[in-house]
């Protein structure tokens, strides 16, 4: 053997020896990796949010996901708040619940005594980045839908309220002021009344001013308004109270005296604004972003609702819970999520991309939504109704009794029965599914 294929043999042999240890190495390292991934906390969130609001949900998840690398939320979207509730319901009695998910106070009832959610109190104890002054800088309406026997057992997460859309353009050619939206009741059925337009005279107007569907978060502003209350300070039902005939009349005498308004279904109301037939459009205050997906051919205002004895405005949307999962780190990585999620510089971002309500007083100073309101000043109006707000009831009994309101507002709005007569039904039906909660609660 010569000196030099013996040097090529033993060269081969160094050679396949790096790349046996270079294979070994890169196994090492994919497996540290791989033990790494494995040690990331995965949280599971049911959510109802779809099309542009669910975009920008599923956007800033995945800020989080690449921002926290020991968290990762998994999301898994439900067709409908009512799918997502019975969903739920299914996977507490299976005991296989997400670790969070949206919820309405109503819910939430039902789940603190089935003893399935976390108290949110402990975490922030146990939390030490977590003050006394960011639980002051949530807005007070917030703070009490979600507390519970003196107990925090979930968070705001997507909050609306009623806000109106209206058309600068025929509020011009109606000769009334562009830049200033009804402010009172009657001055509302006023404006409608210039709005409404028949040229032709031939009993059916060309332009309205406005339409309604039937909606039950419609009628219960007006009841706060009016100086009602859904129930008495006892827990008694008083949709049927003179206020709450008062509102519903206040609708109805729009529908079938003046018949400045007319009656519509779900989103026709939206695109027939939209098309110019109604010149103002009450709506939730994120329905502006489902209308940009169209295009706006009119100088478009924004308002506050016009008020009556009260300027109180009751806030809707979900809240988001905390599952008990025997896992202490998936419920901090819970925790982690939601307080990222709702933190200044977040709710205010959520806000402005999406038009639903902040969830901090501070998210107003912030330079988001200050940048917002410059470019949409007459949201500033919206905004402010934060301040008088309040918040529907948090019992079960309520969010079937809010299902069955709805047929009998449409009775009274079609003319099939009086406010008196339609309200007088529904407080019997409400007193009715409260016994029937309160029965089975006891069982």
């Amino acid at each position: 053997m010569t000196v030099g294929s013996f040097f090529y043999k033993r060269k081969g042999v160094t050679m396949r020896k790096l790349f046996i240890l270079a294979i070994t190495i890169f196994v090492l390292l994919a497996g540290c990796k791989s033990a790494l991934q494995s040690e990331k906390v995965k949280i599971t969130f049911w959510h109802g949010l779809s099309g542009p609001l669910g975009d920008t949900l599923n956007e800033m998840i995945r800020e989080f996901n690449r921002t926290h690398k020991n968290v990762e939320v998994i999301t898994n979207p439900i067709s409908s708040y009512t799918a997502l509730s019975q969903k739920l319901m299914a996977s507490i009695q299976a005991k296989k619940q997400p670790d969070i998910a949206q919820v309405f106070e109503s819910w939430t009832s039902k789940y603190i005594e089935a003893g399935v959610l976390c108290n949110f109190e402990e975490l922030m104890r146990a939390d030490t980045t977590w003050t006394k002054e960011d639980l002051e800088d949530i807005y007070p309406v917030f703070l009490k839908s979600n507390t519970f026997n003196d107990t925090i057992y979930s968070f705001p997460f997507n909050k609306s309220v009623r806000a109106y859309f209206y058309n600068k353009d025929a509020f011009y050619r109606a000769g009334l002021d562009p830049n200033h939206f009804p402010a009172t009741w009657n001055e509302f059925r006023l404006y409608c009344r210039k709005l409404t337009t028949d040229t032709n005279n031939d009993g059916i107007p060309e332009t309205y001013g406005t339409n309604f569907n039937v909606n039950e978060w419609q009628f219960i502003n007006l009841l706060y308004q009016a100086g009602g209350a859904i129930l008495d300070e006892l827990g008694n039902p008083q949709l049927n109270s003179p206020q709450g005939i008062e509102a519903l009349t206040f609708i109805t005498d729009l529908l079938n005296k003046d018949k400045t308004v007319y009656l519509v279904r779900e989103f026709e109301g939206q695109n027939d604004f939209l098309a110019g037939i109604a010149a103002m459009y009450e709506g939730s205050s994120v329905s502006i972003t489902h209308m940009r997906q169209q295009p706006i051919n009119f100088n478009i205002g924004y308002a506050p609702l016009p008020t009556y004895r009260t300027n109180k405005s009751a806030v809707s949307g979900t809240n988001i819970v905390i599952f008990k999962s025997g896992d202490k780190k998936r419920e901090q990585a819970a925790w982690e999520f939601i307080k990222w999620f709702t933190d200044t510089n977040q709710t205010a971002r959520w806000s402005a991309d999406t038009c639903y309500m902040p969830v901090r007083k501070s998210a107003m100073q912030s330079a988001i939504l200050k940048n917002f309101l410059k470019d949409y000043p007459q949201f500033q109006g919206i905004y402010n109704q934060l301040e008088t707000a309040v918040f529907e009831p948090q019992i079960p009994a309520w969010f079937k009794a809010r299902l069955e309101l709805k047929g009998y507002l449409e009775k009274a709005m079609r003319g099939i029965s009086t406010p008196k007569e339609a309200l007088d039904e529904m407080n019997e039906k409400f007193k009715s599914i409260i016994y029937e909660e309160q029965y089975i609660k006891n069982l």
